[in-house]
């Protein structure tokens, strides 16, 4: 029964239920690819640290250390890495880079790819350079042209391709220049006090017990400011943020699925409406309720299972295209297998979804009353939810909390996303209602016939209204709170450096160097805006107690007690600060102990310190004795050097030390000429540019876009199949319209009109209630998670809203296609 009945309805049974393709498609492919990194991460877990064992410091290993280092043994590289500017002769161009000195056979696992291939393991005995590709391309280098890195020049061997461990996107913040080590000395780069790391690769025999060392490392690592990663603890972190990973893309195919889901429950409903008449005489014939509720569970049952096998065949195909999409962001590069449970998995929630939205549509079919049969106008009494409907809700959201713990491994967390995801939901319909109702309530009775009909067709008996905002509506919501969101970021940025802020600092300044920096800023016709000397410096004691036994007394961040402090000297505030609490210490230190300090409030605030607390601080081996005496507020996003802790005049004069300088250029050529004389003069000095900045984040957050608004895809897709599909079941209701409009006398072009201005109206406001919700959650991304100033970009929201209501149109218009040519007759055979 259920097969012959649905040889009418077949074709559009199966468009209807292969709303859960693409979200089917979505788990299946992410999943896979879930799966596919943690076993590339398990099984490359040393490619990804390219050693067994690193340990780094902030500052130059000491005797103690390199005895602990040598006591150690195995087979050992060396690095030193810091940021510097680099001069390519060949073109005049300058670049802040980061600069790796290498000596030894790292990466112990892996191969740095590099183009010749060669390049890569004879560049230091050949005392070349290797530069990263982006750079080369960006510059026009190639392998035999000269780099110059300080005060040594370098012939290029060859270009990076990838380095074991690392993402490509990591090229774009920092691109990388390896140089061996044996060459550093000849940079000048390197002098007491400046900004770099050092490091030290280990390779250990199979025999050595890695648990062992990492516990030598951990105890020796507390009394020397050490950091280590081993390979257990890289395959961890990673674990943890490719999860995170994961997680995003599991929650937009999740939505994706429940869209859906969400399209199946309105064609099956408009389906069961269209199937009353037959219901009746099903009735009329004796047959019982449970066996015509079965025929239509099994023909729904059977297009679930052809949409959720489709959908595992699609989500098959795209794990090929996840990994290349990600590539960027992948330290690891990911081979692509079958993944069986994964294919499993999404067919049965994809059939068990589909099913269960359905059965809430389907179950009212119960009541359907013989009387049909002798009145095809009768209509049952509206009754309230009965028991299984609800306990179908039930149902439902017990099923979709249960899938969210299941795909975050965490209860609260996926507790969490079942409320999100219901309160979405909740919110689109309710805005989407709220629209319905406004539309309703102040309907333009003074508009043309044509354009009042089509805004009706909104609120018509059984439209669709509320579920295509609803699907259209979320892919609008996604895509364009990442527009806004990126748009909000980079203008931060460009209003850090506005409003003749300054937008190029100039770091790395040694002190014999400060004069003659000066004049070439000055040369330019730029101005000094700030100058500060910057020292480094540990804490020694708080309140009396050592780090440790501070840390043991109370919850403190690590990262607080043991980080290296870079503090300056002033008696004035910067234009980035601002005093909240104690007395601003005025002209220098008189030489009592201890020395009056500002402390930035909320690294007191973690450090749980206050007005009047003591903190000794270790400065290059001399401990000066420290009170707080006010706490600043500072504005960390502008484009200048900002502070922890500032000390008196008078103190650190005397101290190691380095400076900063900030200027305002007024283009890129202006910056240009500035950083190449720079660079000839002072090869030490770096430049941080705000334009770059600005490109290099404008970058990072398109590939991040491209990302998300792939995944954001699917639900916009799924969106205008639910479209689709709510066309496709109610063509027969247009139809029975169309011929009582032409009756009364409606032309077809007048009927056309009314079906374009129908979906006009129907793209608009669903793009509308995506915008709406887009704009609210990107503030109050901005306003709580960023904490930056909040802007919309009114272009690009424009572009998304014209989008949407053009593909609304399209798809609607070519779907309903010969609507308004129907003849009369056709639904006069059907009444009678």
């Amino acid at each position: 029964m259920a097969w012959r009945d649905s040889r009418t309805y077949r074709h559009r049974m199966l468009l209807f239920l292969s709303c859960i393709l693409l979200g089917v498609a979505a788990l299946v492919s992410v999943q896979s690819l879930g799966d596919n990194l943690k076993r590339a991460v398990n099984d490359k877990s040393r490619v990804l640290l390219g050693a067994d064992l690193v340990l780094r410091s902030q500052r130059a290993f000491d005797a103690e250390i390199e005895a602990f280092v040598d006591s150690l043994g195995g087979e050992q590289s060396r690095e030193v890495r810091f940021g510097s500017m680099v001069y390519f002769p060949k073109n005049n161009g300058t670049r802040l880079v980061q600069v790796r000195a290498l000596e030894g056979d790292f990466p112990y696992y892996g191969v740095l790819e590099t183009h010749p291939i060669e390049a890569a393991t004879r560049y230091q005995q050949d005392q070349t350079a290797l530069i990263d590709d982006m750079l080369m391309v960006q510059f026009d280098v190639a392998v035999g042209d000269s780099v110059r890195i300080g005060n040594d020049t370098f012939v290029i061997g060859g270009s990076i391709r990838k380095v074991p461990g690392e993402a490509l996107a990591f090229a774009t913040v920092a691109p990388r220049v390896f140089i061996p080590l044996s060459n550093l000395d000849n940079t000048g780069l390197i002098k007491f006090g400046s900004l770099a790391s050092y490091a030290v690769y280990f390779k250990f025999g199979f025999d050595v017990d890695m648990d062992l060392v990492e516990k030598q490392v951990r105890k020796f690592r507390e009394d020397e400011n050490l950091s280590y990663d081993t390979v257990q603890g890289r395959q961890r972190q990673l674990n943890r943020t490719l999860g995170n990973l994961y997680r995003f893309l599991s929650l937009v195919a999740f939505s994706a699925l429940l869209l859906g889901c969400v399209g199946v429950a309105s064609a099956v409903h408009v389906y069961m409406r269209q199937k009353r008449p037959t219901v009746a005489v099903l009735r009329c014939m004796g047959a019982q309720t449970k066996q015509i509720v079965g025929v239509y569970v099994i023909q729904i049952a059977a297009m679930g299972l052809v949409g959720s096998f489709g959908g595992a065949i699609l989500g098959v195909g795209l794990q090929h295209v996840l990994p290349e999409i990600l590539a960027r962001f992948l330290p690891v590069s990911v081979d692509v297998a079958m993944s069986w449970p994964a294919v499993f998995k999404g067919v049965i929630i994809g059939l068990g979804f589909s099913l269960l939205f359905s059965l809430f549509p389907l179950l009212p079919v119960r009541h359907t009353s013989p009387l049909r049969t002798l009145r095809a106008s009768f209509e049952e009494v509206k009754s309230h939810l009965d028991g299984l409907q609800m306990l179908v809700l039930v149902v439902i959201v017990a099923l979709i909390a249960t899938l969210g713990v299941v795909q975050t491994g965490q209860l609260g967390m996926g507790l969490g996303i079942t409320a999100g995801f219901l309160g979405a939901f909740g919110l689109l319909i309710g805005i989407a209602l709220l629209l319905t109702k406004m539309v309703r309530r102040f309907f333009p009775t003074s508009w043309q016939y044509v354009w009042r009909q089509g805004l009706a067709n909104l609120y018509r008996p059984d439209n669709q209204t509320s579920i295509l905002m609803l699907s259209l509506g979320l892919g609008t919501f996604l895509i364009a709170t990442l527009y806004i969101v990126q748009h909000a970021l980079l203008a931060q940025i460009a209003l850090s450096g506005g409003n003749n802020r300054p937008n190029l600092v100039l770091v790395d300044i040694q002190s014999d160097q400060l004069d003659g920096v000066s004049e070439v800023v000055k040369s330019h016709g730029l101005p000094l805006i700030h100058r500060a000397p910057v020292a480094t410096m540990n804490l020694a004691k708080i309140k009396g107690f050592t780090p440790e036994a501070y840390r043991d007394s109370i919850d403190v961040s690590r990262w607080a007690l043991f980080r290296e402090y870079r503090s300056t000297y002033r008696d004035y505030l910067f234009d980035s600060e601002r005093l909240v609490a104690g007395e601003w210490t005025e002209g220098s230190w008189d030489g009592v102990e201890p020395v009056p300090v500002s402390f930035e409030k909320d690294i007191a605030q973690t450090l749980h310190v206050t007005l009047g607390d003591t903190v000794v601080f270790d400065v290059q081996g001399v401990s000066v004795a420290t009170v707080v005496r006010s706490l600043r507020e500072v504005d960390w996003q502008r484009i200048q050097p900002n502070f922890f802790v500032v000390f008196p005049p008078g103190v650190l004069e005397s101290a190691p030390q380095f400076h900063v300088f900030t200027t305002r250029v007024n283009n890129a050529e202006q910056s240009a000429r500035l950083q190449r004389e720079l660079v000839v003069h002072f090869p030490n000095v770096s430049a941080v540019d705000l334009g770059l900045i600005l490109q290099t984040v404008d970058d990072v957050l398109s590939q991040v876009g491209f990302v998300v608004r792939f995944m954001a895809l699917f639900s916009v897709f799924t969106g205008l199949l639910v479209l689709v599909s709510a066309v496709t079941t109610s063509r027969y209701q247009r139809i029975q319209e169309s011929v009582l409009l032409r009756t009364l006398g409606a032309a077809q072009q007048q009927i056309r009109r009314i079906l374009f201005l129908e979906y006009v109206f129907l793209g608009a406001l669903s793009a509308l209630t995506g915008l709406l919700l887009a704009v609210g959650g990107a503030w109050a991304l901005a306003f709580f998670v960023f904490e930056i100033n909040f802007s919309i970009p009114t272009l690009a929201l424009c572009v998304v809203f014209l989008t949407v209501t053009v593909l609304t149109v399209v798809v609607g218009m070519v779907n309903s296609r010969g609507i308004a040519t129907r003849p009369p007759l056709e639904i006069l055979r059907s009444e009678g």
